[in-house]
């Protein structure tokens, strides 16, 4: 028997929701009117004999007054020796039940499932349901099958070129990942043979022990803290009770201890999975380095005891990616990766080459051999493109990425699409979204699924470059283009924390839960409704097609896919696409 009593004039309605929910698992329950006194709710709790009494508390003057007056009243008339008494609504916290004495207190967000779970004794549901959250393979279901034949045809032709092309080639990043994959499994650093393929600065950081400027090892106290945070698990507090994409946020701090801690707080707000993020140096170096490294800036260096501990610290069912898809390790960093345990990385060799400052040539053959051992590692990747940054018309982009895709299969790897949701240079150029922010983009979603049978996962992130420094507008304009990548059937999207695009600075954790917050509010408030795009999106949708299909005809045209490259089939300087040099003249003939 539970008596429900609402210590306030009018509002009543959380205590009738908690009674429906009690009601339905079997216990009886009573309720009082609003507006009884404190002597008037006891004289009626000593007739009922209630074994719990829930008392709630909305408004928030004389609130500790009130209760405290109540929890008297029940000690003098020994209530407590036979009822429970839990106090909760909008102006309770759990200190001031424990402060007054009550047996338990449920503050603002408290679900009735919650309540009854308290009541009988057993875990929250919100704990369960962290514990049982199972992790989610994002290429399952799909075949990879190319819908649209004539651009499949393009495609495949240009992925089957291009794989004969690289593998008659080599590279030191090639060479080391061999190394480096032979000193995992053996346990050991890597040699002499390795720092041979290495440039000065990686070289010095093994020989000399000292690492590259802003960059320091932890002391051994802090290498054993850092292995701590991976003892206990904690459970995500934010239970998803509507469906949206599995949601990736990006850390990369710099610091092991702070990528754990962002970590947290954002799986502990709602997202599925995190993407590491690492420094733009380490593109730009030849070899990786080894050890537990802090580094002052952003993106966090990788090592193998780096990537071990960030793993460790993980929730079972968090969904991981190391990227690895713009720079001179690429295919060592998909080998750490996937030893280290990683779910998923990154690999586009257009992207990489000619928004990401490395040699087209260079990346070519590494980007092959990236693909290869993404395969081994059964390590799905994701084709993220490139026209946020280098204003590559989207078809240009993505005629690129169905190669990369093409390719991908037939060495045996899983890609993913991953279009970018922004304001991007095309799209002000051509004044695409100049009405609204939904056309455009369902169209760049719809032209893929016509083309090839893949997921899709918009990122890089959602919402990015539509935002300004006001965060509250870029929470909710993340929000708002999470949930159209949900109407889309997205199979993922990543976001970034509301203040990460214009911070200069430390990345928040109060702006990460801010733009997870804004995320499952807007997708609990359009739920499974339908958004409606204009006549404009199939216009678009057209006009990216027509892209796509006159860059892989040009292509084709070409020398090489990689000439192609060089060339600006793919993206031209006009577009601000440039080739990279970082590697140029690395390559040889096996």
């Amino acid at each position: 028997m539970i008596l429900l009593v609402p210590l306030d004039p009018v509002h009543d309605v959380g205590l009738k929701m908690i009674k429906r929910a009690l009601e339905e698992a079997g216990h009886k329950t009573v309720l009082l009117p609003p507006d009884m006194t404190p002597s008037e709710i006891i004289a009626r709790a000593e007739k009922i004999r209630p074994s719990h009494m829930l008392v709630s508390r909305t408004l928030g003057y004389q609130a500790e007054e009130v209760l405290a007056r109540l929890a008297d009243l029940a000690d003098a008339a020994g209530i407590r020796e036979q009822t429970r008494m839990i106090i909760g609504g909008m102006a309770v916290r759990p200190e001031l039940a424990q402060e007054l004495g009550f047996d338990a207190g449920f503050g603002p967000g408290t679900s009735p499932s919650e309540v009854v779970a308290f009541i009988e004794g057993r875990p929250a549901p919100s704990a369960e349901c962290a514990h049982q959250r199972a992790k989610k393979d994002l290429t399952a279901g799909y075949t990879y099958r190319f819908k649209d034949e004539s651009v499949g045809r393009l495609a495949e032709q240009l992925a089957d070129e291009l794989l004969i092309w690289a593998d008659e080639r080599t590279s030191p990043a090639v060479e080391r990942a061999e190394l480096r994959y032979a000193a995992l499994m053996e346990g050991r650093s890597v040699g002499t043979d390795y720092l041979a393929l290495c440039d000065e600065v990686v070289r010095a950081a093994y020989l000399t022990g000292t690492p590259p400027k802003k960059t320091r090892h932890l002391t051994v106290d802090e290498q054993r803290h850092l292995g701590m945070l991976g003892e206990r698990q904690y459970v995500a507090s934010r239970p998803r009770s509507h469906p949206a994409p599995v949601l990736f946020v990006q850390y990369g701090t710099g610091c092991p201890f702070m990528d754990v801690a962002h970590i947290k707080a954002a799986v502990a707000w709602g997202a599925d999975g995190v993407v590491h993020f690492d420094p733009s140096w380490g593109a730009r170096t030849e070899g990786l380095l080894e050890g537990w490294l802090t580094h002052e800036e952003d993106g966090s260096v990788i090592t193998p005891e780096n990537l071990r501990a960030i793993r460790q610290a993980l929730e079972p069912w968090v969904l991981w990616q190391v990227r690895a898809h713009r720079g001179l390790n690429t295919p060592e960093t998909v080998v750490l990766a996937g030893h280290a345990g990683a779910d998923l990385t990154k690999i586009n060799i257009a992207y990489g080459s000619l928004g990401g400052g490395t040699d087209p040539e260079r990346l070519a053959v590494d980007g092959v051999a990236a693909m290869r051992w993404a395969a081994k590692f059964s390590m799905p990747f994701d084709i993220v493109t490139n026209e946020e940054l280098s204003g590559v018309p989207a078809g240009k982009a993505f005629a690129s990425m169905l190669v990369m895709a093409a390719l991908a299969k037939k060495v045996g790897a899983r890609p993913i699409l991953q279009p970018l949701f922004c304001n991007s240079p095309e799209v002000m150029i051509g004044g695409y979204m100049s009405d609204n922010y939904v056309d455009f983009n369902v169209a760049k979603v719809q032209v893929l699924r016509d083309i090839l049978d893949a997921p899709v996962w918009p990122g890089a992130p959602v919402g990015f470059l539509t935002q300004t420094e006001d965060r509250v507008q870029s929470s909710l304009m993340t929000g708002l283009h999470a949930c159209l990548a949900g109407f889309l059937r997205a199979d993922a999207v990543t976001i970034a924390s509301s203040d990460e695009a214009y911070s200069g600075g430390p990345i928040t954790a109060a702006a990460r839960t801010d733009t997870l917050t804004a995320v499952l509010a807007a997708a609990r408030f359009f739920g499974s409704c339908v958004i409606t795009p204009t006549a404009e999106a199939e216009r678009f949708k057209r006009l990216i097609y027509s892209q796509i299909c006159d860059a892989l005809t040009a292509a084709q045209k070409a020398p090489s896919f990689v000439q192609a490259l060089y060339d600006g089939v793919f993206g031209s300087r006009d577009d601000g696409a440039h080739p990279g040099r970082n590697g140029r003249g690395t390559v040889r003939v096996k």
